[in-house]
């Protein structure tokens, strides 16, 4: 195969590929080269810290071998439509089930994690004989049509008018919350108070589930109060309704846990899957359900479907990808480092610019602050996506691109979620390198605008 060289890559990009969430006019994207472990390099021979495993995928890191050597092995099963049995299709459901919670019992397959929500929504439907679907502000499940009327953050917004019957309710945000709580057992009683007069006002027999990220990733990390989620599981049972957690970014491993609800104990009805099921290295999602849904569609039909359902590439992926969780112990590995990162991240306290951090495994953000007094943040909700004028994390970002520390940021808060495989020393080598940017920021950026923040 010929290689382009890097300019006319750039040009070729320039011209043809539309990136998304981006003017256009603004998109100078770099070169990914070369790329091992949680380390990959620039057109220029830049190395960076990958401190956000690109989308939060790349679980394992860049070039695994054993994935690797998986890809030399495709072709052995041969492709095949839906409707026809595969072994990579059969063993992937089956190592999913041996590792979901325990009330699980089968997998719909679909190609990632929008659609993924898309299909459970629609199994809720038919499963309930309901229509309504609740989810919660500041959530984010993807930019498909389905997917973007169930996320409660300023992207749904093109999307609307929506499609009839998504409900939305508050996500707990402890940080920001008006109210001065005694403990994280009373914010959770006060959440789910509200929960159930929303459900009862909105009539509980039209209530097909509650939808929800179990820790809602880009929007900030943002970690239930205790007894939250088990509340949700009560009330859901409480009232027919179906309980859907939205695993695809806080799954397989991310939260040093296989799955974030073992945090909290519960089996919830359906749980939805993608990134870290292949670790972005073929396309892969689904949708997990319960026992109880899973013995309805034996006498009823599934009506929906995708052409790549249990596509054999990327299920024969999966089933490696599962193989090096388990064989690696990469599930306490992910749990121990996140110990390391939290130590790092409280030290981030000190800074003036940082209101909060929040860390749960290796999945973690750092919210940035003008004021520590008034909370106040350095970019307005929605107002990110090209809209801050000011393009003060932009500005950040690209200090920490520039240190050789690659994440992105959501309105004020920054992600730090590494491949599961980084080691104590590669943490604090990173970490040592954000303070370093955080540092720079604060000093150019903030304290040099009297208007933003006087040191």
């Amino acid at each position: 195969m010929e290689h382009l060289d890097d300019q006319q890559i750039k040009e070729d990009d320039r011209n043809y590929v539309l990136h998304s969430w981006s003017k256009q006019k603004d998109v100078h994207p770099k070169i990914i080269k070369k790329a091992q472990g949680i380390f990959f390099w620039d057109e220029t021979g830049k190395r960076f810290y990958d401190m956000c495993s690109q989308l939060v995928y790349l679980n394992v890191g860049h070039n695994h071998p054993k994935l690797m050597e998986a890809f030399k092995h495709i072709g052995e099963i041969p492709l095949s439509a839906p409707g026809f049995a595969t072994e990579s299709k059969a063993e992937l459901a089956h190592k999913i089930i041996e590792v979901a919670p325990k009330n699980m019992a089968k997998v719909f397959f679909a190609n990632g994690g929008a659609d993924s929500n898309d299909h459970a929504v629609k199994i809720a439907r038919m499963y309930s004989g309901r229509y309504k679907i609740f989810s919660r502000y500041r959530s984010y499940h993807g930019a498909t049509f389905g997917a973007g009327n169930l996320s409660g953050e300023n992207r749904r917004f093109t999307v609307e008018p929506g499609l009839p019957g998504f409900i939305k309710f508050e996500t707990p945000y402890l940080y920001r919350e008006s109210i001065a709580f005694d403990s994280e057992e009373a914010a959770a009683a006060f959440y789910l108070d509200r929960l159930n007069s929303q459900i009862l006002y909105e009539g509980p027999e039209s209530i097909a589930a509650i939808f929800m990220e179990s820790i809602p990733g880009s929007n900030g990390v943002l970690i239930p109060p205790k007894g939250y989620m088990e509340g949700v599981r009560e009330l859901c049972t409480k009232y027919g309704i179906l309980m859907i957690c939205d695993e695809v970014m806080a799954g397989f491993g991310r939260t040093g846990k296989m799955f974030a609800v073992e945090h909290f104990g519960i089996e919830p009805d359906m749980m939805t899957f993608a990134k870290g099921v292949t670790c972005g290295y073929s396309p892969l999602g689904g949708v997990i359900v319960s026992k109880q849904i899973a013995d309805y569609f034996d006498d009823h039909v599934l009506m929906t479907g995708l052409t790549y359902s249990g596509h054999t590439v990327s299920t024969q992926i999966g089933c490696a990808t599962l193989d090096v969780y388990k064989e690696e112990h990469l599930i306490d590995h992910a749990a121990a480092m996140g110990d390391v990162l939290a130590e790092r991240l409280d030290k981030l306290k000190r800074f003036a610019s940082v209101g909060e951090v929040r860390c749960i495994g290796l999945f973690a953000a750092v919210e940035l602050v003008k004021d520590k007094e008034t909370k106040e943040p350095l970019i307005a909700y929605g107002m990110d996506f090209g809209r801050d004028k000011v393009g003060l994390m932009k500005k950040f970002v690209g200090m920490l691109m520039a240190q050789g520390f690659y994440t992105y940021s959501h309105e004020s808060s920054v992600m730090i979620a590494p491949p599961l495989i980084i080691t104590e020393a590669e943490i604090n080598e990173a970490m040592d390198r954000f303070e370093a940017a955080l540092t720079q920021f604060e000093k150019e950026v903030l304290f040099a605008d009297s208007k933003l923040m006087t040191p």
